[in-house]
């Protein structure tokens, strides 16, 4: 059996497991079965992805989802149409509360990340990272503290790590429909191995570079010769103007201007700030100029957010991964995200590999690899999360959510169109 047999077989496991229904997958909340990622498609993007290309090539990360997909047509607040989750990221596995060195960085800060004070003062990392939309993160972070309350080995009080996302244009996100009990189902199943990505979780309702984006995942592995050390990342994007996407260097957003948001009923009034209008309606013209230059500027803007987690079993102190995690702006920049003024692009980074350092022993002896060895890293960092941006796309369904809205998935045959185009793939 393939490798990429083993991961679909496993990633629809996973979706079945975390409760998604055939009226859910039929929305496009979480695709039965995972599309060809970008490995797959043979996409240069550079470096040597793990057996998985996920974050959980890190040892001991597990990963974690609860999507929420139900109800069609008119908003209504508090009931829905609901497009949205939870993931979480345990740095080592749910059973492991033991602490690990971490940093984060923001490149835009219209976006919003608790925890981060004490993560900046201490260095540490205590207990895991979860991303959902914006008007959870409190529900979210008080969640994660019911459920580390008691728990063997985990200290008694806690200032949990949440980020979000904006999934609005798509969920009844003023109807607060993530709860302590979803949090809960997401930490207790998250698990290691393949990563479910695209509808799901935190990214179920997400938009990005104006197709449908969500959780993507990805990993690159050193040489033996540069350490051998893996770097993990997983995304929530919701970011990016259509125009700006690159893939690979080449400019796909160019080259698939169409697809943008729309309204699949002319009973709704689509969100003219999104580029959308009634979908299948033409360009407009004369008396509709103003309207069809309104959806030009719209398909510029830099719409959105992108909360990125980095990991690794790299020997690196707080300072070094402060480091890492800036680079994550470089892999956003390859694929068009220049941090706009309305995006919260926030990004953690943290190391598996100090153990003990938490404990109060007195003095901690800590292993750290050099500075002048740490630029592979920042490489893979980079090469990592273009790649899980890449797959976020890929992976992602078509989805119909409030009011009518629509986001179209990327379409595979035209990206791959694109990148022939520009000699980044071979003629088939």
């Amino acid at each position: 059996m393939s490798a990429a047999h083993r991961w679909g077989l496993a990633a629809a496991a996973a979706a079945l497991a975390w409760g998604a229904t055939a009226g859910a997958l039929a929305r496009g909340a979480a695709p039965a079965a995972p599309k060809p990622r970008a490995r797959e498609l043979g996409i240069p993007i550079g470096g040597t992805p793990g057996a998985l290309d996920a974050i959980t090539d890190v040892a001991g990360v597990e990963v974690g989802h609860v999507t929420l997909v139900r109800g069609s047509g008119r908003l209504v607040r508090g009931t829905g149409p609901v497009r949205t989750g939870v993931t979480v990221i345990h740095p080592r596995g749910r059973a492991d509360p033991e602490p690990v060195f971490g940093a984060w960085f923001a490149l835009n800060g219209n976006g919003e990340m608790t925890g981060t004070t004490w993560l900046e003062e201490s260095g540490r990392l205590e207990g895991p990272v979860a991303i959902t939309n914006t008007h959870s993160v409190g529900v979210v972070r008080d969640a994660i503290l019911q459920w580390q309350v008691g728990r063997p080995g985990s200290q008694p009080w806690g200032l949990p790590v949440v980020a979000e996302t904006w999934d609005g244009a798509l969920n009844d996100i003023d109807g607060f429909h993530v709860t302590p009990a979803h949090v809960a189902r997401a930490l207790d199943s998250a698990h290691g191995g393949p990563v479910p990505e695209g509808n799901v979780g935190g990214g179920t309702g997400m938009i990005c570079h104006q197709f449908k984006g969500g959780i993507g995942t990805a990993s690159r592995v050193l040489p033996a010769a540069q350490g051998g050390y893996t770097v993990g990342v997983l995304v929530q994007c919701n970011y990016g103007a259509r125009r700006d996407l690159r893939v690979a260097g080449a400019p796909v957003g160019e080259e698939i201007p169409d697809l943008l948001p729309c309204a699949a009923s002319t009973a709704f009034a689509p969100p003219a700030w999104l580029g959308a209008r009634p979908c299948g309606a033409a360009p407009a013209g004369g008396a509709g100029e103003g309207e069809e230059e309104q959806a030009a500027a719209a398909a510029g803007r830099d719409l959105g957010s992108i909360i990125v987690v980095v990991a690794t079993d790299a020997p690196l102190i707080p300072t070094q991964l402060k480091r890492i995690a800036t680079r994550v702006a470089l892999g956003i920049g390859r694929t068009g995200g220049y941090g706009g003024n309305s995006s919260g692009d926030i990004f953690v980074a943290f190391s598996t590999a100090a153990r003990g350092v938490a404990a109060d022993t007195g003095a901690a002896t800590v292993r750290m690899l050099s500075n002048e060895r740490i630029t592979p890293l920042f490489r893979a960092t980079v090469q990592a999360t273009e790649a899980a941006i890449v797959n976020a796309l890929l992976a992602a369904e078509t989805m119909e959510g409030a009011d009518g809205m629509r986001v179209s998935a990327l379409p595979h045959d035209r990206l791959l169109a694109a990148l022939r185009k520009y000699n980044r793939l071979p003629a088939p």
